[in-house]
């Protein structure tokens, strides 16, 4: 038990519970994303016959986000306690959802019912003829009625009242300050490609967009959309500056990661970026930080109403869709022209080379190191 309290572990459980959440995140963000730039929006109930096939899209996704709450709660008490820990983290997300603890209620829920499970599994001893009911009966009703009842009655009200104070906070930024928060967001959004960094970032922007606040989570969104096409767009520069920076194998793999990227799908770029780390992760973070601040800057914190989709997030950011255009443009710019003016030149002799060859200091990267279980 003990080893469930130390700051790695903590953190493990988070990202791992992120790691299940991002699916559906995906998954719901198209669907409402597709709903709404139709025309769609969400609807509190499907009457029949009163709703048309892109409002049925917008409120679909729209509820599926809307349990954000009771998946991250769920996926953090898997985490902690396996199986019998998925009962008692959906009810008290559930509960975070009904007392409106948002995103910050379900993390902590998660976290209770977890710990609370391994608790009585740990400690609670039963007859061997009900050893059996133990995970599938006792532990889900002991730690459900425990940690629901803790969501409502103790962390309910200081969440309620610390994320009222946040959301304050951020909304009361102007100017410079905007610009700041968009560029720190935007950069390390994108500087381990998917990797522990972004998740965190990740479930801090999507807190904040639980209470209204969408600007972070559409920089975040965006710059992962940028990232591949600014590579892309690299190369367009470097035959400019002609310059080679790119293998033949890395430019057929820019033919299928630069589509990827319109809609969202970073993971297309890694292996481009793993050939020469330290310039691939800089490039990333210069244009995700200068998206990030143009974004904040022109929108004033505003930004899309969903949290995933790449291009199609532009139709529900409303009056704002230029902007977000215009922070994609930038990202892309500075990514691109970054990349091509700090990247060592391939030998001519390695140009029709397929195979990518890292540089030597990284020969012996273990990529497995990366994975979040």
């Amino acid at each position: 038990m003990k080893d469930l309290f130390k700051p790695a572990t903590i953190k493990g459980n988070l990202l791992t519970a992120i790691s299940y959440m991002i699916p559906i995140v995906c998954g719901a963000g198209f669907i409402i994303a597709i709903g709404m730039a139709m025309g769609g929006s969400a609807q509190d109930a499907l009457t029949v016959g009163n709703y048309s096939f892109w409002d049925a899209l917008a409120t679909l996704g729209g509820a599926a986000l809307g349990m954000l709450p009771m998946i991250i709660s769920t996926g953090i008490a898997f985490s902690i306690a396996g199986k019998p820990g998925i009962a008692p983290g959906l009810v008290t997300g559930l509960a975070a959802i009904r007392i409106s603890a948002g995103f910050i209620g379900g993390m902590i829920g998660g976290y209770v019912a977890g710990w609370l499970a391994m608790a009585i599994l740990s400690y609670v001893k039963v007859p061997n003829w009900a050893k059996g009911l133990m995970p599938t009966l006792i532990v889900p009703f002991l730690a459900s009625l425990g940690s629901g009842l803790a969501m409502v009655y103790v962390a309910g009200t200081p969440v309620a009242w610390f994320t009222e104070w946040l959301t304050g906070v951020l909304n009361s930024m102007s100017g410079a300050s905007n610009t700041v928060f968009g560029a720190l967001i935007g950069g390390l959004s994108v500087v381990d490609f998917g990797g522990p960094i972004n998740k965190t970032v990740y479930a801090f922007t999507l807190t904040l967009q639980a209470e209204g606040i969408n600007g972070p989570v559409t920089v975040l969104q965006l710059a992962n959309t940028a990232v591949p096409i600014g590579f892309g767009f690299a190369y367009l520069v470097s035959k400019v500056m002609r310059k080679h920076i790119y293998r033949e194998g890395e430019i057929e793999t820019l033919k299928s990661a630069v589509p990827m990227g319109v809609v969202n799908i970073v993971e297309g770029i890694i292996p481009i970026i793993m050939n020469d780390l330290v310039r691939g992760i800089a490039a990333s973070a210069c244009g995700g930080a200068a998206g990030g601040a143009v974004l904040m800057t022109l929108t004033q914190g505003a930004g899309a109403t969903v949290p995933f989709g790449g291009f199609l997030m532009l139709p529900t950011m409303g009056a704002f869709w230029w902007a977000g255009l215009a922070a994609i443009a930038t990202n892309v710019v500075v990514t691109g022209v970054v990349y091509a003016a700090i990247k060592k030149p391939v030998p001519a002799e390695d140009l029709d080379s397929e195979a990518y060859v890292a540089a030597e200091e990284e020969e012996d990267l273990d990529l497995d190191a990366l994975q979040v279980l």
